[in-house]
């Protein structure tokens, strides 16, 4: 069900009042208008809670600038509207005014002038307006009185009994410092905190803490050095020795202040080409030291009094170079782009600034003595290395075969069994096995002693229990045999070996 808008205002007042912001204000329903309400609630609660601090903090100060915001929130402009506004109305209290204010000062003001300018005058009902004067008094209701001053039944009302902050919680109130101070146990009053005996103050090295009501301040032990002066705020400020006429600067000279001392520079100004030294003398500037490169290539430059001059030069080049088309300077001679081939058969030709060099191709290394390009063999270089069976040497390179029953990889150096059954070498039946095969034969046959592959007949009516298989004759036939009886007067049993 949705909630009602007291209990959403009530969940924003009770946000404002434990955490002091509506920012991270949890919203406790979907419902858009609950939001809003719960929103709303919160940010009047906060500017109440401002507003009331603000004139706490007048009442107990007497000024309102040396309140410390945080941050330039609302809260912080509600409270500075409510310190300045009962300030006003304490003054008009004191010089004997009306505490009535003027209505430009808006109305939330007008509230906060006439309850402070009333605090301390008994009797008088500090939301009850006392113009128009020539009007009858006219009775307001409790209900009208509230909504014209809500801070009438606000138990911190005036500051409350507390010495600095009074937050009013409904059923009782609790006291609480501003910054730099901290309660008593009595819960009322506040006391200063000391920050040079409990160590919070900020203090540098060469710097001693002294204790203020409310805060403190750092004061410098040291003097700050030549150049600088120490100020009544403890800092060190630089002493312009030019506006007090401390410097030495000759006549021709302008005094131009610095960082904790002070320049000369001359009245003098040198013409293009040259630099001031020191003493206010022109010298004349070597443009042909600079980095920048005055003159294009192919020239050489020459320093003159405040320029410097070009001059065309024509370069001599050594071994391996050449004059460019322009003549401005020496490029690379590419030797192996040569139709003379440097290097010779069997030799790769690698060109260098200046020079070259000859590099044997993959597979030969160079030898020194006949000063020639041979063969390396990596069969022999690295053994059991490069192919899983047998490696063979080639010119440049090598390449692996496979012992029989094998066959080279596709990797080129592992070797695979080889299915020699797929070649069907066998008369009958065949099974492969790991490099190599094995034939048998089907029942009725024998492998032949002679090849290991054909397969031939078993003659069962010759094999010494041939006399018994068969009652009476016994015939051989390809991979069985066949029992027979005497022509007449008997016929084969059912199990085809005896006779009936």
């Amino acid at each position: 069900a949705d909630l009602s808008v007291e209990e959403c205002c009530d969940k924003g007042v009770e946000w404002a009042v434990t955490n002091r912001i509506c920012a991270s204000l949890p919203l406790i329903s979907e419902s858009r208008e609950c939001s809003m309400t719960q929103v709303q609630c919160c940010r009047s609660q906060l500017e109440k809670q401002s507003c009331s601090d603000g004139v706490e903090f007048a009442n107990a100060r007497e000024e309102c600038d040396s309140h410390i915001a945080k941050n330039s929130t609302c809260e912080a402009e509600y409270f500075k509207t409510c310190c300045y506004c009962c300030l006003l109305g304490k003054a008009a209290q004191v010089q004997g005014q009306s505490c009535e204010p003027n209505p430009k000062m808006g109305y939330q003001c007008g509230i906060v002038f006439r309850t402070c300018c009333g605090k301390g005058q008994e009797g008088i009902d500090l939301s009850i307006s006392d113009y128009p004067p020539k009007k009858e008094p006219v009775e307001i209701s409790k209900e009208e009185l509230d909504q014209e001053d809500p801070y009438l039944h606000d138990g911190c009302r005036g500051g409350g009994p507390c010495s600095q902050q009074c937050r009013d919680t409904g059923s009782s109130y609790v006291c609480s410092c501003f910054v730099g101070y901290q309660l008593q146990p009595d819960g009322i009053t506040c006391e200063d905190i000391n920050e040079c005996i409990t160590g919070t103050h900020n203090c540098g090295i060469g710097q001693t803490c002294v204790n203020t009501l409310g805060s403190f301040r750092c004061q410098r032990d040291t003097s700050c050095g030549t150049g600088y002066e120490l100020t009544d705020d403890s800092r060190c400020k630089d002493i312009d020795e030019c506006e007090t006429g401390t410097h030495n600067c000759p006549p021709d000279f302008i005094c131009q202040n610095t960082p904790g001392s002070f320049r000369c520079r001359p009245k003098l100004q040198c013409m293009s080409g040259f630099i001031q030294d020191a003493l206010g003398n022109c010298i004349d500037i070597n443009e042909c030291l600079s980095t920048n490169m005055p003159c294009p290539a192919g020239q050489i430059c020459i320093n003159t009094d405040g320029s410097f001059t070009c001059q065309r030069i024509s370069p001599s080049c050594g071994r391996g170079y050449h004059l460019n088309e322009d003549g401005t300077r020496c490029v690379d001679v590419d030797e192996c782009s040569s139709s003379s081939q440097p290097c010779g058969e069997g030799h790769i030709c690698i060109n260098a600034p200046g020079n070259y060099r000859c590099e044997c191709k993959a597979g030969y290394s160079f030898d020194v003595i006949s000063r020639t390009c041979i063969d390396i063999n990596e069969c022999r270089r690295y053994p059991g290395r490069l192919c899983a069976h047998k490696c063979e040497n080639t010119p440049g390179s090598y390449y692996c075969t496979c012992t029989m029953g094998f066959k080279l990889s596709a990797d080129g150096r592992s070797c695979e069994d080889l299915n020699e059954c797929e070649s069907n070498p066998c008369s009958q039946e065949c099974a492969n096995v790991y490099g190599s095969y094995q034939c048998y034969c089907r029942r009725g046959f024998q492998l032949s002693d002679i090849d290991g592959i054909s397969c031939e007949d078993i003659d069962e009516c010759a094999l010494p229990t041939g006399g018994h298989i068969c009652s009476f004759r016994c015939v051989n036939i390809p991979g069985s045999f066949q029992c027979t009886c005497p022509s007449t007067g008997y016929r084969l049993a059912p199990n085809a070996r005896n006779c009936q």
